[in-house]
């Protein structure tokens, strides 16, 4: 009955401190668990690639899942990004650099007023995000750009 009572008091403790330290942090805890982890990309943010685009969110967004896609329908090769998790409302997409290569990369947009989109790139490896966004700011370039 006292190892009972422990594992009730712990529970109860559990619920109290989530309760305290709000449901996303108890919910970033189990993403962290999970793998899927964003928190690192938000904090790195400062630090990020930018570039604005003449798009509309909605289309913007539309096209950076575009570039993303494997380029060899086939299959994922070495240097195709593996999107883990993604969010249309939260404006952000968050990929591993390859299937192979887990470091995580962050793309976060934010509407501007002029009705532009500005793409920011955000990962803790400098490597990692240069990479991105070299894929990303390239591919949406040539494919903004009318042909002449």
């Amino acid at each position: 009955m006292k190892y009972r009572d422990r594992f009730f008091m712990v529970v109860a403790c559990c619920l109290v401190c989530a309760g305290f330290l709000g449901c996303a942090t108890v919910k970033e805890v189990g993403k962290g668990f999970a793998g899927v982890s964003t928190q690192v990309l938000e904090k790195n943010r400062s630090s990020a690639l930018k570039q604005s685009f003449a798009l509309g969110y909605d289309d913007c967004y539309a096209m950076v899942l575009e570039l993303l896609k494997p380029r060899d329908l086939l299959s994922l090769t070495d240097q195709d990004p593996y999107i883990y998790a993604q969010d249309h409302k939260q404006k952000m997409i968050a990929v591993y650099l390859s299937p192979t290569d887990t470091t995580v990369v962050g793309i976060f947009f934010t509407e501007e007023l002029t009705g532009n989109t500005l793409i920011e790139i955000s990962s803790p490896s400098i490597y990692a995000k240069e990479e991105m966004a070299k894929r990303i700011f390239i591919g949406l370039d040539k494919l903004i750009k009318p042909k002449v």
